[in-house]
């Protein structure tokens, strides 16, 4: 026997916030309710989802807006790192990832270390990383690395 469900939050593999989904009546009582990640569908818990939904669409909307923000700060970003390298122009180490977000900081920004998408560099000259600000957006850096 299924029984419909309000799903209060993200069920993995199930459905997200607010979605009313069909369940196994055991799954629902056993699970679901206990856990409060599921309601019975009622006018109050449809009123109380849509509540949530709205703060949530208002935070994601918020947060895009500050990527974008972001986004065009970084745009105007080189980052420049000294590095020691060999007379043909091979570092004796290699640029990272983590290096770049670690220079970012300084300048300002709150990047994580894996945010950053870039090859280790292992000579000198010019290249360019990602920055993944959220889901939707990433930004361009130019990354030079000169004899230091």
């Amino acid at each position: 026997m299924s029984i419909e469900v309000l799903l209060v939050s993200d069920v993995e593999n199930l459905g997200e916030i607010g979605d009313i989904v069909n369940v196994a009546d055991g799954y629902a009582r056993n699970y679901l309710y206990p856990h409060k990640l599921g309601a019975p569908v009622t006018d109050s818990a449809r009123r109380r989802i849509e509540k949530i939904r709205g703060e949530r669409d208002a935070e994601r909307t918020a947060d895009l807006d500050g990527a974008r923000e972001r986004q065009a700060r970084l745009s105007e970003i080189e980052i420049v790192i000294a590095a020691k390298a060999g007379e043909d122009g091979k570092l004796y180490g290699s640029v990272t990832a983590a290096q770049v977000a670690d220079d970012l900081r300084e300048k300002g920004f709150e990047i994580e270390d894996a945010s950053v998408e870039l090859a280790p560099i292992k000579e000198l000259g010019e290249s360019e990383a990602r920055i993944k600000l959220h889901a939707e957006i990433e930004s361009s850096i130019k990354v030079r690395v000169v004899e230091g």
